[in-house]
């Protein structure tokens, strides 16, 4: 009769040791064996007429391993039923020292290493913390300048023979030179357009009053302050800061004025399709809202940050360590060694508590998703694409071809029931935890530490 034991061999780190007789796995064998010796095809024998000892010759060996271990791993898997044993990823097998003979079959002991999941308590966690929902206060100073900003990002150029206001558009194109100018034949050229007022100033003051065709030679660190010279090596000249006392010539290309969008049909249909914007007044209440919108993600994704920092950085969770580390170095699809599981264990330990935590939220809340959710939201989307709402489906002919394509892209399903599953996780924590409704500006908003951060230094030490 097969036995099965258990015993610590660290926190949460046990091994279990399956016991088996040869009676325990012989009749399996045997069994095995008459099923290969039916469908056997060795060339010169015809199929199930192979003698029983060639096949046992042929084949008993791996055959006798694979059923040894099935055998065992059925008795562990049972054990660990009964027991209600919840493990980590999957029990690792401890070299075997038996050796497994199916011409003298003996008593074979297997022992397996597995990692226990812990006990954990969340929810005083989530009674003792406070946070806060921001909202971001929408000054006309903010709509105005939006407004700024699309007035000249559908406005026109007209051309101009000189350079004549900050506001004027510069085209040029940048080439490594000498000192004198002369660039090699094969040097790159670097093409740039930039609003006057965007450049280094002493280069917008050599610029003023010139015209297209004109050419200077500059180097970085001369026209540029310390606060402007990476950002110009950046970006026009894509260079390091190995280019700062580089020679660059510039040559003036054209110059443009740039003439501000109207506020008329055109405008509206442009920057909000689909919505009939007639007048100016919607036009700013549209804008207005959008940007509101765009806020409410802001301030939602901070809000769940927070959330999933606090619980994976407060919640008292022991891990069995060494076990996770055997794991990764043994487990996974590559073998790592022990110097790439420590470089990767702080975000994998990260995750892990993330995914107990938000696993048993799930399951004790009764947090799922259903196909129908998967299917609804993918519709939305690809309406809202188009510019269609679910009312408008008709207008789409194509959509069940083309959902049923979706149902079978796998990496879409998975990314969709996530998405909408941990939407669904984040909406029951709101429930739960205390917020405080907070007005913010702007700029305030964007200034904030890191919800990481916030909640990093009172993480305790495992």
């Amino acid at each position: 009769m097969a036995t099965v034991t258990r015993e610590s061999i660290g926190t949460l780190h046990d091994t279990i040791t399956v016991k088996l007789e040869k009676g325990d796995y012989m009749p399996a064998f045997e069994k095995s064996l008459k099923q290969y010796a039916k469908t056997a095809s060795i060339p010169g024998f015809r199929k199930g007429m192979v003698p029983a000892g060639m096949v046992r010759k042929m084949y008993g060996p791996s055959v006798f391993n694979d059923e040894v271990i099935r055998v065992a791993s059925r008795q562990l898997e049972d054990y660990m039923k009964n027991e209600k044993i919840a493990i980590f990823a999957q029990p690792m097998l401890l070299p075997v020292n038996t050796k497994l003979d199916m011409n003298a079959p003996t008593d074979v002991d297997f022992a397996f290493e597995v990692g226990l999941k812990p006990e954990f308590d969340v929810e005083s966690v989530i009674k003792g913390a406070n946070l806060d929902r921001y909202k971001i206060n929408i000054s006309d100073g903010m709509i105005e300048d939006e407004l700024g900003r699309i007035k000249r990002r559908y406005g026109k150029v007209d051309e101009q023979t000189e350079v004549t206001a900050k506001d004027n558009i510069i085209y040029s194109e940048y080439v490594a030179c000498d000192a004198d100018g002369n660039a090699a034949a094969d040097a790159k050229k670097i093409e740039d357009t930039e609003e006057l007022s965007k450049m280094p100033a002493r280069l917008q003051d050599m610029l003023m009053g010139k015209g297209p065709g004109t050419s200077v030679v500059i180097r970085p660190v001369d026209v540029c302050t310390e606060e402007e010279l990476t950002a110009f090596l950046k970006d026009p000249l894509k260079a390091g800061a190995e280019a700062a006392e580089q020679h660059y010539k510039m040559t003036l290309t054209k110059v443009g004025h740039l003439i501000p969008a109207e506020m008329d049909s055109e405008l509206f249909e442009k920057v909000f399709p689909n919505r009939n914007v007639t007048n100016a007044e919607e036009f700013m209440t549209n804008l207005r809202n959008d940007l509101g919108v765009e806020f409410a993600r802001l301030t939602g994704e901070r809000l769940q940050n927070e959330m999933f920092e606090l619980l994976v950085h407060n919640v008292q969770i022991e891990l069995p360590v060494p076990f996770l580390k055997r794991w990764m170095r043994e487990g996974g699809e590559k073998r790592r060694t022990a110097e790439e599981v420590d470089a990767e264990f702080g975000s994998f330990d990260h995750q892990l508590r993330w995914q107990l935590i938000s696993d048993k939220l799930m399951q004790e809340n009764g947090i799922e998703v259903s196909l129908d959710e998967i299917k609804t939201d993918i519709k939305v989307r690809v309406l809202a694409y188009f510019g269609l709402t679910t009312e408008q489906e008709d207008e789409a002919p194509w959509m069940e071809s083309y959902l049923t394509k979706m149902l079978k892209d796998e990496k879409m399903m998975d990314e969709t029931y996530r998405r909408l599953l941990f939407g669904k996780l984040f909406a029951f924590l709101e429930t739960k935890f205390a917020i405080t409704d907070k007005e913010i500006g702007e700029e305030q908003f964007f200034q904030l530490a890191d919800a990481h951060a916030t909640h990093h230094h009172h993480h305790h030490a495992h």
